[in-house]
């Protein structure tokens, strides 16, 4: 897809060496789905879906998660308009195309769960009236590693609610010295603009959705996200949600590599991504020393991939 690799290209000139994230990102926005950015401070992480915003050029906000937030502080309230004796809701920022939740295990859970509906409905309610979110809407959170002081623990309903969970990590010791000549005189985000528009993204969304997926390619994802609920490796299984969520992601990577179709592979290469962070490990798995991540690429090794006639 032409438009998907110019976005590519575009996002690239900013976020250095990073292409296997970007592509990932790329295929929940396909998809639809929001997107839980974690990792440490200070890797470019909140460059990067400022480059996205740009390139697609798409509404942008930022909320910046505090301890002190408040829900109103995301979603809006309303305010007595003495003149018309009436009240006015005036809108918070989470009315755009692509709201940044910056570092959103800063605050506390009563916050983050204000957050809900509108990932989940696309919808915010206030005052008996309901305000609905233009299409597309994703929120692209960012967390630091829970260990980090100050950092509360998302909620598993939050959780689930995001498609994917990305991991950006430190660039190679070349990126890292591309990084420092480049931002030398300027940022290199003041210099992009962009390259798709709304309904370019309305359209790859409604293409991803069209992607086929066969029979075997349904019982294969099922039956993955059952041995999630059945393995000694987790306490907490994966829902239907995350079954339609690695759906979702699969078609977005069938058609980012050119197919109209989706293969287990495209399956396979998501599951981590998709599935990690709606698991709970079990007191077995954390003693042999496993991340959910890990255990679960073991799990998955376990589950028989459907022999596809191409």
């Amino acid at each position: 897809m032409e438009i998907v690799k110019a976005v590519e290209r575009n996002v690239e000139k900013v976020i250095i060496g990073k292409n296997s994230v970007v592509k990932n990102i790329l295929k929940g926005i396909l998809a639809g789905g929001h997107i839980l950015i974690e990792d440490i401070p200070g890797i470019g992480k909140t460059t990067l879906v400022k480059a996205l915003a740009k390139s697609l050029n798409l509404s942008y906000s930022r909320i910046q998660f505090t301890p002190d937030l408040l829900p109103s502080d995301i979603l809006g309230v309303s305010i007595y308009n003495q003149k018309e004796m009436t009240f006015e809701f005036r809108k918070g920022p989470v009315f755009a195309h692509i709201v940044l939740a910056d570092e959103i295990n800063r605050t506390s859970p009563k916050t983050q769960a204000a957050l809900l509906e509108a990932m989940e409905e696309h919808q915010v309610s206030e005052g008996g009236a309901i305000y609905p979110l233009e299409a597309p809407f994703f929120v692209m959170a960012t967390q630091n590693p829970i260990e980090y002081e100050g950092t509360f623990n998302l909620p598993e309903a939050q959780l689930d609610r995001f498609m994917m969970r990305i991991r950006i990590g430190y660039p190679s010791l070349d990126d890292e010295v591309t990084i420092l000549k480049r931002v030398r005189e300027e940022l290199p985000l003041n210099h992009i603009g962009p390259v798709a528009d709304l309904s370019d993204v309305l359209r790859l969304q409604e293409m991803t959705r069209k992607i086929n997926v066969a029979d075997p390619i349904y019982q294969y994802i099922v039956n993955i996200v059952k041995e999630t609920r059945e393995s000694k490796l987790f306490t907490l299984g994966a829902s239907p949600r995350a079954s339609i969520a690695l759906m979702r992601v699969s078609q977005a990577t069938a058609l980012m590599k050119g197919r109209d179709f989706v293969i287990p592979e495209d399956v396979k290469e998501n599951v981590g991504m998709v599935l990690s962070h709606r698991l709970i490990l079990s007191s077995y798995a954390r003693g042999q020393g496993s991340s959910a991540y890990e255990a679960l690429q073991i799990m998955v090794s376990t589950v028989e991939p459907p022999r596809m006639d191409l």
